[in-house]
This record gives structure tokens, C-alpha cells and sequence, in this order.
């Protein structure tokens, strides 16, 4: 079935976010070729970004669907667009962490690149005017980011059985899968579905040889050689 773009809604950092004509469950997003970094206090525009994000994450989407982890991706459209369930969307990113790297490895005091002996999940509450501040679960429920207590052990549970997909399918890709965040979001049913994308920009991924980073670390640490890192983890996914 064919959809149409209707009006924009919403202009995020890395999306553009429309309805889609006709469709009340659904909306169409436009990946932007935008980086952002440190809450926006650092911008560039790298042409084809847009389409290697959209490319990975369409990807993942449909591979995480494959062994029945349900997310809001329903179709592609051309090379930047993706259309998918319409969410309410839950204010805490959660994060999966195999690896320690950046703020957290200082923070702890341990080195980046320290292995964890099992993942680590952790919850941010999304306010971009606070800097997405750690909380715990008891904070999140004070804060009731969601609908039923039980949620946030559902949210942990998923969370690790989409790690559990990744660290294979990035593995027999020679990449290491270091951390990553994922937002989640209920739909017209109130079931909980994996929402916003996975890709280079919300993933740490080294590879595994040599453990150069492949991901937006290059453009926050001005490492150079963003975008065609960003290709080389596509090419290698597809391969």
C-alpha cells in the first residue's frame, strides 16, 4: 500500500515528523542530514546522512521484527523516508551499555573500554532544558513517565532482548556493539513498541579489530571521517 505526506508536525534535530494522509495511526518521518552533539551546542550538515541512517535503522527495524520484538516501523518510502505507528511517546531514553565508554567510564572512575560482565540498562528522563538527567526507577515513577509501574520492567526486558539481536547482528559484522539508546513509546492499543531509530547517531559501535569508533563519537571528538564510517557500518550490515 502507497502513503502520502501530509503536513508537518513536529522538526527534530536529526527528523522531520508528518502526518500521513488519510492515516490517523500512522506518520511519516524524514531523516535529516543534521549532527548535532553536546544538546545542540555543536551543528554541522553532512549530505547523505539522512539516507545511511535511514538505511541502518530500516534495517534493524525489520531484523528485530524477524525474531518478534515489536517496533512502530511499518514501510520504507525512497531513500530518507520511513513511515511508522503513530506513539505516545515515553519520556525516558533507555540505555544498554556492554561495554563502559565516554561519561560513564569517567564517571565510575574505570577505563572506556572496560567490558561489563552483564549489560548494564539505565533510564534518562527526556527534558532537553535539564540534559537528559540519569534517574532511577523510583524517580521515574515519581515522575510517572509511565502509565503502569510494571512498564519499567518492561521497558529492562526489552531493551535487553533488542541487545541480545544487535550484539549478534553486529558481531558477524565485525563491529562491537558498546552502547546505545532506545525510546519506546505506547500505541492506540497501549502496547508498549520500540520507537525513533537505531543507528550510528544512538549507538556506540567499534570495530572489532581495531576498535576505531564507527559512530557519532567521531563527529562529537572531531575524530573526521564521519560519514564514511557511518557507510562502512552500512556496507558491512549489508553484506
Amino acid at each position: 500500500m502507497s502513503h502520502t505526506q501530509g503536513e508537518l508536525l513536529y522538526e527534530g534535530k536529526a527528523k522531520r515528523i508528518f502526518n500521513v494522509s488519510g492515516e490517523s495511526q500512522l506518520i511519516w518521518q524524514e531523516f535529516k542530514d543534521s549532527f548535532t552533539a553536546f544538546n545542540g551546542e555543536k551543528k554541522a550538515e553532512m549530505k547523505g546522512k539522512g539516507q545511511i541512517n535511514r538505511a541502518i535503522a530500516s534495517l534493524i527495524f525489520q531484523k528485530l521484527k524477524d525474531q518478534k520484538i515489536p517496533s512502530h516501523w511499518v514501510a520504507d518510502s525512497g531513500d530518507i523516508h520511513m513511515i511508522t505507528q503513530k506513539l505516545e511517546m515515553i519520556d525516558l531514553e533507555v540505555v544498554v551499555r556492554n561495554v563502559l565508554a565516554g561519561s560513564t567510564a569517567k564517571k565510575l572512575g574505570m577505563a572506556e573500554g572496560t567490558a561489563l560482565e552483564k549489560p548494564l540498562v539505565e533510564f534518562y528522563y527526556k527534558k532537553d532544558e535539564l540534559g537528559d538527567p540519569f534517574i532511577s526507577d523510583d524517580q521515574a515513577l515519581l515522575l510517572k513517565t509511565v502509565r503502569h509501574d510494571s512498564d519499567l520492567q518492561k521497558l529492562k526486558d526489552r531493551a535487553l532482548q533488542v541487545n541480545a539481536v544487535m550484539l549478534k547482528m553486529f558481531d558477524e559484522a565485525g563491529i562491537r556493539l558498546i552502547d546505545f539508546k532506545l525510546e519506546f513509546g505506547y500505541d492506540s492499543a497501549g502496547e508498549i513498541l520500540l520507537g525513533d531509530e537505531i543507528s550510528p547517531d544512538s549507538c556506540r559501535l567499534w570495530d572489532k579489530q581495531t576498535n576505531e569508533k564507527m559512530d557519532k563519537d567521531r563527529f562529537r571528538r572531531d575524530l573526521g571521517d564521519v560519514l564514511e564510517n557511518y557507510q562502512e557500518v552500512l556496507n558491512r550490515l549489508t553484506k
